[in-house]
C-alpha cells in the first residue's frame, strides 16, 4: 500500500461514508443493515471515477480503499449471522476509514493492515529476480537484491528516519532510502567504490528530499558520533549490515577488508568490532539487520550466519527473526550447473541456495 491512489481504488466522500457507517451501527434491524451493505457492495462492484457520494472533493475530505479489499470487507459483513457480529465488522471498517493507527517503528496503518500485501511477514523469502528498476544496477559483484532493504525499511522505519549501512557497497540501501523517504548513511572502505556509489546516488531521484550520503572509511574505526553529528543527529533508527561472506569474494587487497580476514575466527572478531562500535548509535528498541550466507571449505560447511548470530547475541540485542531467502545462482554456478550437481553428489553436500537475514532488536 502507498499513499498514491491506484486505478482501482474506490474513492469515497469521507463524511458521507462515516455517516453511512454510523447509520448502520445505530440500526438494530439485522436485515435492514444487510440490505444497506448489499446495496453499497453493488455500487462498489461497478464503481467508476466520479461515482459514489460526490468524490469531487479535496483529497483530505475523501477516503480511498482498494476495490478488492473493500469488497472483501463488505462480503465479510454480509456473511455474518448475528447483529452483534455484523456491527463488529462495520465498526472495524469505520476505524479503517476514520483513524490511522501506527506503531513506533513504521508507518503501517494497523487499522488497514489488509492493504499491505507488498510487505512480507513470512520467514521464507522466495524472490525470482533482482529488482532492476530505477537507479538499481547489478554492477557490483556481491551486492544484495534491492527487495531486502525495501522490505526492512517498510517494516522497521518511518519516513524521515535514519538508516546506517556499514557495508554500503554499490548503494542498494541508499537507493531504497531515496525511494521510500528514509535518510541514509553508508560506510564504504574502498575509495573507488565509494566514489562511484556516491555519484550514482547523487544522480538518483530524490522525491522526498532526504539525505543519502556515502562516507569513505573503515566501519571498525570510523567516528560514528562525528558522522551523525555532521548531519544533526545522535542516533539512527535502523542498522543494516551486509558484510562479505568471509573470503568467498575478495573485494580488495586492503588488509582491513573483512573479505581478507586471515581466518573465520578473525572474520567474526572483526565483524563483532563493528557491531560493538555501532550499537551505541542505534536507538534503543530499534532494529539491526544482518544479511549473511554460509560457505563451504575442504568438505566442511562453515555456518557463518550462525557464528555472527551468536556474536551479536553476546551484546545488548534480542534475536527477533531468522529469515531464509532463496539465493540466486551466481553467474559461475549457472554456467557450470551440471558440474556443481556432480560435485554435490560426489562430495555428499548440498549446493547453497539460501542466505540469512538475521533481525535483532536493541
Amino acid at each position: 500500500m502507498t499513499s498514491e491512489l491506484l486505478e482501482d481504488d474506490i474513492i469515497l466522500n469521507r463524511a458521507d461514508f462515516l455517516a453511512w457507517l454510523d447509520a448502520c451501527l445505530a440500526d438494530d434491524d439485522l436485515e435492514a443493515v444487510r440490505a444497506r451493505v448489499a446495496d453499497l457492495r453493488a455500487q462498489v462492484a461497478v464503481w467508476e471515477p466520479g461515482g459514489i457520494w460526490d468524490t469531487a472533493l479535496p483529497e483530505d475530505a475523501t477516503v480511498a480503499f482498494p476495490r478488492d479489499v473493500l469488497l472483501a470487507d463488505l462480503d465479510q459483513i454480509l456473511a455474518t449471522r448475528t447483529l452483534q457480529r455484523t456491527h463488529y465488522y462495520i465498526a472495524r471498517l469505520r476505524k479503517a476509514a476514520a483513524e490511522v493507527r501506527t506503531g513506533k517503528i513504521n508507518d503501517i496503518n494497523l487499522n488497514r493492515w489488509k492493504e499491505y500485501d507488498e510487505i512480507i511477514t513470512d520467514s521464507l523469502w522466495v524472490m525470482e529476480r533482482r529488482d532492476s528498476s530505477g537507479a538499481h544496477k547489478a554492477w557490483y559483484w556481491g551486492n544484495f537484491i534491492p527487495q531486502i532493504p525495501h522490505q526492512l525499511l517498510l517494516r522497521y522505519t518511518k519516513q524521515g528516519d535514519w538508516v546506517l549501512d556499514t557495508f554500503v557497497g554499490s548503494g542498494t540501501t541508499l537507493l531504497e532510502c531515496l525511494r521510500l523517504g528514509r535518510n541514509g548513511i553508508g560506510i564504504e572502505l574502498n575509495p573507488d567504490i565509494a566514489a562511484r556509489t556516491r555519484e550514482i546516488v547523487a544522480q538518483a531521484p530524490n522525491p522526498h528530499g532526504i539525505v543519502a550520503d556515502v562516507v569513505e572509511g573503515d566501519s571498525r574505526v570510523v567516528d560514528y558520533a562525528a558522522v551523525l553529528a555532521e548531519r544533526g543527529i545522535a542516533q539512527v533508527q535502523l542498522v543494516l549490515m551486509h558484510p562479505p561472506y568471509h573470503d568467498i569474494i575478495r573485494f580488495s587487497d586492503d588488509d582491513r577488508d573483512l573479505s581478507n580476514a586471515a581466518s573465520v575466527d578473525a572474520f567474526i572478531a572483526q565483524f563483532t568490532e563493528i557491531v560493538t562500535r555501532v550499537t551505541p548509535f542505534l536507538e534503543r528498541g530499534r532494529y539491526l539487520a544482518i544479511v549473511i550466507g554460509d560457505k563451504y571449505v575442504k568438505g566442511e560447511w562453515i555456518p557463518l550466519g550462525f557464528y555472527l548470530m551468536q556474536a551479536v547475541q553476546t551484546q545488548s540485542y534480542t534475536l527477533k527473526s531468522i529469515i531464509v531467502k532463496n539465493f540466486d545462482e551466481t553467474r559461475a554456478k549457472r554456467e557450470q550447473k551440471e558440474l556443481w550437481r556432480y560435485r554435490a553428489l560426489v562430495g555428499g553436500f548440498y549446493i547453497f541456495k539460501h542466505e540469512y537475514i538475521l533481525l535483532f532488536q536493541r
